[in-house]
């Protein structure tokens, strides 16, 4: 009944509060009852925008109705207008990062290309953004992009790479001399006064062009200089004006992908997901991309794309400062900006531009998913679980695999292994060895079918719990007596079993005459043979231990002073002879007397000698 008042009570606050709210442009929070932001919204009409939250029709989203069901206060900003209510939008989800917005994950690890803001400023590429007043163009998708522009800067304008700051009062102090750059002629040598700095501001203030794109003012100012050159008779400079603006040029040609008279355009396609969307932007000078720039963003209220999609484009806009009046997406938004226009090209030069801006949106999505496949071993293995599900033709993914092995030299010390992976992992706690018991000879069927029953019938018995998925190291003979052992159990079903034949590494399921032949590089047979090779492994050795001991044990056996206690002694530490006539006599003088010591030596020298 209280809880009833409460909600009641709550719900009439609330919409007291949307009674207040003005049928105007702006954003819109909400608080949950610890006063902690949980969403930001922005609104053409705030009033509507928010009403829409609490009518049935929007409850068909779960995640919308947990949302709205922990809404306890509604705050809101008005703005002049709707462009401004995106960035504020953009700004205050940057700031607070409330639980349920999207979140926006950034190449950031893309290069920039940077003018830093010093006298006689340098150029470099850069990965960290520093605000300083320097200026950034970017991102690139590639650092040999950036390096071909650079290279292409430093052929056209000779500037300096050196780290010395050059104010008015050093240069004029002389406090620096001339370094190879000068010599090679890379740098006119600002350091010691060869080069103005109106004359190094001219260079810069080109530069800026061409990274804006700008190709043609360069060209003409180039055009410019080779022709005033040319008048005054300096025929080797008016050359070397020439010959970059045949760099200019050949650059220009390059770097064009669609029609020159495209000027200044802003693209964006997004890929829409489940959970993600992958958001690619592009820029447009002149027919040439100048601008690349990719955007990730986690949904948390399972958004539209078209919702995404203007979110993406006010926060990319306002990060790189873009002065584009045209907009290309490849479906309408209900966005309106000043002075902007959206367009969504249905052919031409123009279509052709959205379609290169969705396929570099593809190729981040794939780089995304593969990032996200080897970002952690748990990852990598779900991944692996599921497709060895989908191989083996299981209802769920094997976390837990048991796989057996037998081994016997011609019949005599016939032993069996099991070993069990958790995750992939080897859980070598849980490693077992078994001593076949009631088979005579080399029998591997009747072997198998005793070491699965006493494994499982005691995992029964002590209510432990079951592998997903057995193994047995062999064909159909070896997997038909594992299953009946099953049978006899009432676990057949419960658990999936196969059998690998180690000479085609065939894969045989229960009842299945036809085996599964997996390529050699599939990862659900790579693990399959990893735990075979482990199991045999293990089983080996136990194996080899077993035939030493008992070699051990009947020579030990013919010396009269060696009792069993002796004997045990004995086998427990050294297991085998030749370890035995190693030792120093002194420690098995400590370990089973001097007398029985005697003994022993002098009878495995008498039989056996140094040589064992």
């Amino acid at each position: 009944m209280v809880e009833n008042q409460q909600v009641k009570s709550k719900y009439n606050f609330l919409k007291q509060l949307i009674e207040t709210i003005p049928e105007q442009a702006g954003v819109y929070q909400y608080f949950n009852n610890s006063g902690e932001l949980i969403y930001v919204g922005k609104a053409k009409n705030l009033k509507k925008r928010v009403t829409s939250y609490f009518t049935r029709t929007r409850f068909e989203n779960n995640k919308l109705r947990i949302l709205v069901g922990k809404i306890a206060d509604i705050k809101h900003i008005v703005v002049d207008n709707e462009s401004d209510a995106y960035l504020l939008e953009n700004n205050l989800i940057k700031k607070y990062q409330p639980r349920y917005n999207v979140l926006l994950k950034d190449d950031k690890t893309f290069p920039w290309i940077c003018i830093k803001n010093e006298p006689f400023p340098r150029i470099f590429s850069t990965r960290n953004i520093k605000h300083d007043g320097s200026s950034y163009y970017g991102p690139y998708t590639s650092i040999l992009m950036v390096k071909t522009i650079l290279d292409l800067i430093r052929q056209l304008f000779p500037l300096r790479t050196c780290t010395c700051s050059l104010s008015d009062e050093n240069i004029e102090l002389r406090k620096f001399k001339v370094c190879l750059e000068y010599h090679i002629g890379n740098c006119l040598a600002p350091c010691i006064g060869n080069q103005s700095n109106e004359e190094y501001t001219i260079a810069v203030s080109n530069i800026h062009k061409i990274l804006k794109g700008d190709i043609r003012q360069v060209s003409n100012y180039l055009k410019r200089l080779m022709e005033r050159y040319s008048e005054e008779c300096r025929f080797e400079k008016a050359q070397l004006m020439k010959e970059k603006m045949e760099l200019i040029r050949k650059y220009q040609s390059k770097s064009t992908i669609v029609n020159p008279k495209i000027n200044n355009i802003d693209v964006y396609t997004i890929i829409n997901e489940e959970k993600n969307a992958y958001v690619n932007y592009i820029k447009i000078i002149e027919g040439s991309v100048i601008q690349a720039h990719n955007l990730e963003i986690h949904k948390q209220l399972s958004e539209e794309k078209e919702e995404l999609l203007i979110l993406a484009i006010t926060e990319i806009r306002n990060r790189i400062s873009s002065d584009a009046r045209e907009i290309l997406i490849p479906f309408t938004i209900d966005m309106s900006m000043d002075s902007i226009k959206f367009t969504v090209p249905v052919r031409g030069d123009k279509k052709k531009l959205l379609e290169l801006s969705r396929r570099n949106a593809i190729h981040y999505q794939l780089e995304q998913r593969k990032r996200r496949q080897h970002a952690s071993p748990q990852t990598r293995n779900d991944r692996i679980l599921n497709t060895m599900m989908k191989d083996l033709k299981m209802k769920i993914p094997p976390k837990h695999i048991e796989c057996f092995d037998n081994s016997n030299l011609q019949g005599r010390n016939p032993v069996a292994s099991c070993v069990v992976f958790r995750n992939l992992s080897p859980s070598k706690k849980e490693y077992r060895h078994f001593h076949i018991k009631s088979v005579e000879g080399p029998n591997d069927y009747a072997s198998f079918e005793e070491i699965i029953y006493r494994r499982y019938n005691k995992a029964i018995d002590n209510n432990l719990d079951l592998p997903q998925l057995v193994i047995i190291d062999g064909g159909k003979g070896q997997l038909n007596a594992a299953v009946n052992s099953l049978e006899r159990m009432g676990l057949r079903g419960r658990l999936a079993i196969i059998g690998i034949a180690k000479r085609l590494e065939e894969i045989y399921f229960p009842g299945d005459q036809i085996p599964l032949y997996l390529d050699k590089n599939s990862e659900t047979l790579k693990c399959i043979q990893y735990l075979r090779n482990e199991a045999h492994r293990f089983g080996l050795n136990f194996h080899r231990q077993g035939r030493s001991k008992e070699m051990t044990a009947s020579v030990l056996d013919q010396i009269e002073d060696i009792g069993n206690i002796s004997k045990d002694k004995l086998l427990v530490k050294y297991h085998t002879i030749e370890k035995i006539l190693a030792e120093n006599p002194e420690k098995l003088y400590d370990l089973i007397g001097r007398k029985r010591t005697v003994s022993l030596i002098e009878y495995l020298k008498t039989n056996y000698g140094k040589s064992i």
